[in-house]
């Protein structure tokens, strides 16, 4: 209907010939009278064409591809540990973006004695208002999701849903599951206590062991040889504007690609 044909329709007269509760016509009244001004029906029905044309791109399983009626894998738990590795991620970043307002890295030593990064954590847990709750939804939703992860993992490969021709994406989520484990890693050391320091020191030997690249690596990642102002800088970094992006695309790829390839249930 164009405008001006809206413009001339009488839509009282037009409710008044259909049988409606009160709240009906209320209803009608007010989205007649906002569409009249705005044209809000245009932008519902191309959100409705839109939300049709999305679903009919909806992977389909097998099941609903031979019309099976055992669905019961549907609400399998361990179809649902991608979902919840997400959700725990989703979590964490959240969590984590509001611990950034707080948190400051760094290991010159304030007053008290303490590293500027410890002295920071203290008062996120001591003196911050609801900041012990805050930093232990993002620590056990951080290790909730490398969990799930970890046994998302290994619900595809016992189920062989890792085979052609998902194995691109299995080979992504093996890249995410790394990815996650360095999340876990470089934010274990930002709180700079005695379990961050020597875990630190613990990386460091590691890659010094790594044959060739070995010094290179620990150059690159920990600032030297021995821990530092500059560790704790590249942790951070790491750990705030770099793998949050970089894991972020990835996961965004993961599902894309599970959407396009439907997904893989036992048959």
């Amino acid at each position: 209907m164009s405008l001006k044909e809206r413009d001339d329709f009488d839509h009282n007269a037009w409710l008044k010939t259909k049988d409606l509760t009160p709240i009906e016509t209320a209803f009608l009244t007010t989205l007649v009278y906002l569409d009249r001004r705005f044209r809000i029906v245009d932008y519902l029905e191309l959100l409705e064409d839109a939300y049709y044309k999305v679903n009919l791109q909806m992977p389909k399983s097998h099941t609903e591809q031979y019309n099976l009626d055992n669905k019961f894998w549907y609400w399998y738990p361990l179809y649902s540990l991608g979902f919840f590795s997400v959700l725990a991620y989703i979590v964490a970043a959240v969590t984590g973006a509001l611990l950034g307002f707080y948190y400051s890295p760094g290991t010159t030593a304030t007053a008290g004695g303490d590293p500027i990064a410890y002295e920071s954590m203290r008062m996120i847990m001591q003196d911050l208002q609801f900041g012990f709750m805050l930093r232990s939804i993002h620590r056990w939703a951080a290790q909730i999701m490398l969990a799930a992860v970890f046994l998302h993992m290994l619900r595809v490969y016992f189920t062989g849903s890792y085979k052609e021709p998902r194995e691109l994406n299995w080979l992504l989520g093996i890249i995410l599951i790394s990815l996650s484990m360095v999340f876990g890693y470089t934010g274990y050391l930002l709180p700079w206590n005695q379990l961050a320091f020597w875990a630190g020191q613990i990386g460091v030997e590691m890659a010094l062991a790594t044959p060739i690249v070995g010094e290179w690596t620990a150059q690159l990642l920990f600032g030297g040889f021995t821990l530092g102002e500059a560790t704790i800088i590249r942790m951070y970094i790491l750990h705030v504007f770099v793998l949050p992006f970089v894991v972020t695309a990835l996961i965004a790829l993961h599902i894309g690609i599970v959407w396009v390839q439907g997904i893989a249930e036992p048959h």
